[in-house]
């Protein structure tokens, strides 16, 4: 009897009440962070929503957001330092977008990283992004119209973005850590630049004028190689690697016509399978790719009534798709020697056995690859006007 009465006594006192819990007015909000590296300290930078400013009852006109910062040695003694001059420790549970600087990325993202991979309060649903040109902090002392909170404009944009423009891809930390730890894939990142006068993007006259002094908008990607980064792809470059990943959701693509002019056609369905295999110790891989579209613009002299003339169109796209996956892959041997494609994984997949002998030098056998790429497109269809509206009539 005396027993149970000691176990019901410490059950009260494990399961009563929230013993940890935290009020909400003890906590900033943080909807974005940035890293920067200056010499040998870590600079972090929280974007934190200010409660008077965001409540149903109205704020009394400043800014929705405040920065709190915070330098150590390591992410951690940075973040904890930021309550010398913060009121609220810092609650990152709502984090939208991870900002880490460029020339923290050419260092290496992998310790900075360490601590946001194994803190509870992080979720790992947030973008990671690189300050292309810029440091993070320059980035989240910009002030941005359409949305009050400025990492909301960051992370509804890139997700918008994603879903309508192939060169755009956006990364979680999840899918990132997949590919840092991964033998057979290298890590890619968006890059986040800031355009305008990046001085006067802090200023609330920044969203009161029709054309922002200052805005922040995606580029293309950067290449790791490990941690570090190793350099920056170009906007067809970034196009071909949606590709070959088969995160193409939605796009437009731009074609030559046979005779002159151009023609733009609207990627509906796009799917991309990516095969490895091993000949004679060589390994080799096989992408093919099936492309359905919408003729979506015609700016030439071509009759799209006729069956033999979206042929033609399809011909072209399908030509131009291979070579500028074929153009880019080669590019990124040469500049990068990095397998941000996955092909090494392709090898994995379909060859287990050689790649063991092969994974320690990848890199290596990455430089050389032969990559056979084969595109199917089929335009369904072709809008709501037959022809050119500019079309000369013809007597």
């Amino acid at each position: 009897m005396k027993k149970g009465i000691v176990i019901l006594l410490i059950l009260s006192v494990v399961l009563s009440g929230c013993w940890n819990r935290r009020e909400l007015n003890e906590l900033a909000i943080t909807m974005a962070i940035g890293i920067d590296k200056l010499e040998d300290e870590y600079l972090v930078s929280a974007q934190v929503v200010v409660p008077a400013e965001v409540s149903a009852s109205g704020g009394k006109g400043g800014s929705p957001v405040t920065l709190v910062q915070g330098r150590g040695e390591t992410v951690y003694e940075a973040i904890r330092k930021m309550t010398k001059g913060s009121p609220r420790k810092i609650y990152p549970g709502h984090l939208r977008i991870l900002i880490l600087g460029e020339s923290l990325a050419k260092e290496g993202i992998g310790n900075p990283l360490d601590l946001i991979s194994r803190d509870w309060e992080f979720r790992s649903d947030f973008y990671v992004v690189i300050a292309k040109d810029s440091t993070a902090e320059e980035l989240l002392n910009i002030q941005t119209p359409l949305e009050s909170i400025p990492a909301n404009k960051m992370f509804n944009t890139l997700k918008t973005s994603e879903e309508n423009w192939a060169a755009t891809v956006g990364v979680t930390l999840d899918q990132l850590i997949i590919n840092l730890r991964s033998d057979g894939k290298e890590a890619v990142l968006t890059g986040l630049v800031a355009t305008g006068q990046i001085e006067k993007g802090s200023s609330k006259q920044n969203v009161e004028t029709v054309t922002p002094a200052a805005n922040i908008q995606f580029d293309d990607l950067a290449a790791f190689k490990d941690d570090k980064l190793v350099g920056w792809l170009t906007e067809d470059e970034s196009r071909a690697y949606s590709d070959i990943m088969n995160l193409v959701k939605s796009t437009v693509g731009t074609i030559s016509c046979p005779e002159e002019g151009k023609a733009n056609l609207e990627v509906l369905r796009f799917k991309s399978d990516v095969k490895g295999n091993v000949k004679n110790g060589i390994p080799e891989v096989d992408i093919g790719i099936q492309i359905e579209a919408n003729v979506g613009a015609i700016e030439c002299p071509i009759d799209i009534t006729i069956p033999e003339s979206l042929e033609a169109l399809e011909k072209i796209y399908e030509k131009e798709v291979e070579k500028t996956i074929k153009d880019s892959i080669t590019s990124v041997q040469e500049k990068y020697e990095a397998d941000i494609f996955g092909f090494g994984n392709a090898i994995h997949r379909s060859n287990p056995k050689e790649w063991k002998t092969m994974k320690k030098e990848w890199n290596e056998y990455f430089i050389d690859l032969v990559v056979n790429t084969k595109v199917d497109v089929k335009i369904i269809k072709t809008g709501t006007v037959s022809n050119s509206v500019v079309e000369k009539r013809k007597d």
